[in-house]
């Protein structure tokens, strides 16, 4: 007794420092949650943007797992509070029947506040890779040649269809406008659709009366050895705001069936078209016909000034053949 009468003034000296860290650390834990919702609020917004979204995201993944080691020492720390107003409150030097001066209860209350803001920067976390993987899998590319211009879009690689880390289907958007008097050749590389992805691809041309075009795309079902992907292409074009072309093709596992049919790829792995609009076939239009010997290659007039090469071979290197003879044809 006479100990514990002796210690009774360091112990009321601790529990009120203790109780003051804690409201300390509380104050600390709610200005945390507060940065934690802004977090969430700004990652949300990540979700319409591209590249933008991309760059944020990484930074507040990474704020989240620096803030989420702070309040991990945050959290030690309340549990020695803990511990230590838990003895004061059984040595009867603390009174435990007042929430708002009881040490004890302030640092139950900052424990769960610290528990909540925890929660809070997950969810930010979340929403941010979910901005990330939507950045990843929604891509959409824009060209336009105003009046007179002369604009070739090429590509240094092929570009390659991977499986997501969100299930569903990923989109590829192209936007091409063509002002009269102006010439487009939209050339990119093969699209290669690799096992497990799904894509759809989406390409509309808005051409002027007096506008040129020359559009090709190239398809490669899987690579090397591999099994290919789903892949949904579709293919429009107005001409003076008038439909001149809209088709859409869909292959891989899950397409209808028949694809990979007779009919349509006869067990061929590469297929492409080319576009070529030019104001002179309206007087002057090429005929329909077969262009090789194997009949894996036909050119097919329009209802317009164009023209639609349309091929399928058993890789790439193929098809770029027949579709570079195409267009040295028609050029």
């Amino acid at each position: 007794l006479e100990a514990e009468r002796d210690a009774a003034p360091a112990l009321a000296a601790r529990a009120k420092a203790a109780a003051e860290l804690v409201r300390a650390l509380h104050g600390a834990a709610e200005k945390a949650e507060s940065h934690a919702n802004e977090e969430e609020e700004r990652s949300a917004v990540l979700q319409e943007a591209g590249e933008t979204a991309h760059r944020d995201a990484t930074v507040a993944a990474t704020e989240a797992q620096r803030a989420r080691s702070e309040l991990g020492h945050l959290r030690q720390r309340l549990s020695e509070v803990e511990q230590e107003t838990a003895e004061a409150v059984r040595a009867g030097w603390l009174d435990d029947s007042a929430p708002d001066a009881d040490p004890a209860r302030a640092a139950l209350a900052a424990s769960d506040a610290e528990k909540t803001t925890v929660a809070a920067w997950d969810t930010a976390r979340e929403a941010a890779g979910r901005a990330l993987e939507h950045a990843r899998e929604a891509a959409s590319v824009e060209a336009r040649a105003e009046q007179g211009a002369r604009l070739h879009v090429g590509a240094v690689a092929a570009t390659l269809a991977l499986p997501g880390q969100a299930k569903g289907e990923a989109r590829y958007d192209v936007r091409l406008t063509v002002a009269d008097g102006a010439r487009l050749d939209w050339l990119p590389e093969q699209l290669i659709s690799a096992g497990g992805s799904d894509l759809r691809v989406t390409t509309r041309a808005d051409l002027a009366p007096d506008a040129r075009l020359v559009l090709r795309e190239e398809q490669v079902l899987g690579r090397v050895g591999e099994r290919p992907g789903r892949l949904t292409s579709r293919l429009t074009l107005y001409r003076a705001g008038r439909p001149l072309l809209d088709q859409e093709l869909a292959c891989g596992p899950g397409a209808p069936g028949g694809w990979d049919g007779p009919a349509v790829l006869a067990g061929h792995r590469a297929l492409g078209q080319l576009v070529v609009v030019r104001p002179e076939f309206a007087t002057d239009q090429p005929s329909a016909t077969v262009l090789d010997a194997d009949g894996s290659a036909a050119l097919t007039p329009l209802a317009g000034p164009a023209v639609l090469v349309t091929a399928v071979a058993p890789d790439a290197l193929r098809l770029r053949r027949i579709l570079d003879a195409a267009l040295g044809r028609l050029a």
